[in-house]
């Protein structure tokens, strides 16, 4: 069984939407091109954004099963007052899509976060009333950190309900430093989620939340291959120590990764760092294909049932997947 925890859309009636805005974000075509433009950054939407068939038919010639659906940025914190109306779009387009092929999705859901009434009340609704099995948690909410205490209360309810929190980037913090070169997607991305886990770490929130799961794409960004001198900074030097019981680097075990990455040494590491049974398949469609990822999956040093958890165990638990959704 193959899950794929990570695979993106942007649907029709969001794009149409996007399309009537005369601001950022917003879309626009240029011949037979669609745009999604966000502040600086443009971005042209790929089929499997846009067709539903399109990422079936990519599933089914990599062997994934059941994928996990998500929107792709940009989030509802960015639409000011249309935040909530965003938000039950994306949300509503997602639950259909796991209703109409329950056999092949299961949804997250995003938060119009810069309104916490609406937030709240879409959370609820989105759990109970269209079964979808998580949050999509921007590692940046329109330039404001998750770890911030106007959001402390997404954790809280999180853990209560027993429902992960995808953490996942969105138009970095770091645009201006990385528009050069085209570094926003390569270096950009990867930063914005370091810097949000790193922020959640040392914020004290998995020690006030201890039943709380957080998964960080993209094998954890940077912050597995930064994480020793983060520890020498708080424990030794005592720099952002204030919150935390023990080293970050024993937090960041606690954290789930997927296995997005092109480079295989990255994936054996973050197999390293948090085990068999925290790492998760995920091929980040349509931006990268599943083909990509899985020959790295396939020739990880584990054991076949551990390669099998990877590949669909662990996600089938923590997104509560069961036979009739794999059948």
């Amino acid at each position: 069984m193959r899950i794929d925890t990570q695979s993106h859309v942007w649907p029709q009636p969001y794009l149409d939407y996007l399309l009537t805005r005369t601001e950022e974000p917003r879309a626009v075509r240029e011949g037979d091109a669609l745009y999604i433009d966000t502040a600086k950054w443009r971005r042209r939407a790929m089929p499997g954004h846009l067709d539903i068939a399109d990422k079936l038919k990519t599933m089914d010639r990599n062997g994934i099963d059941v994928t996990v659906l998500s929107p792709n940025d940009p989030g509802p914190e960015r639409f000011g007052d249309d935040g909530p109306m965003v938000a039950r779009m994306l949300n509503d387009f997602i639950a259909a899509q796991a209703h109409e092929h329950p056999d092949r999705f299961v949804g997250l859901c995003v938060l119009p976060l810069n309104h916490e009434s609406a937030a709240r009340d879409e959370l609820e609704r989105a759990v109970d009333e269209l079964d979808l099995r998580g949050v999509l948690l921007y590692a940046n909410l329109d330039g404001r950190y998750p770890d911030e205490p106007a959001f402390e209360w997404l954790f809280a309810r999180a853990e209560s309900l027993q429902i992960p929190l995808y953490l996942h980037p969105a138009y970095p913090v770091t645009y201006d430093q990385v528009e050069g070169r085209n570094l926003v997607g390569a270096l950009g991305l990867m930063f914005d989620t370091t810097i949000a886990l790193a922020r959640i770490i040392l914020s004290g929130l998995m020690d006030r939340y201890p039943g709380l799961t957080i998964v960080c794409p993209h094998v954890g960004g940077a912050l597995p291959y930064l994480i020793g001198r983060l520890d020498h900074q708080t424990m030794v030097l005592k720099r952002g120590a204030e919150n935390l019981s023990r080293a970050p680097s024993e937090y960041l075990r606690d954290i789930w990764f997927d296995t997005v990455s092109p480079w295989p040494a990255a994936v054996r590491y973050g197999l390293e760092m948090v085990g068999p049974d925290q790492l998760m398949f995920a091929s980040d469609h349509p931006w990268v294909d599943p083909g990509v990822i899985v020959p790295i999956v396939d020739a990880l040093p584990v054991s076949d049932e551990e390669r099998a958890r990877i590949y669909g165990g662990n996600a089938a638990k923590l997104f509560r997947i069961n036979s009739n959704e794999t059948s």
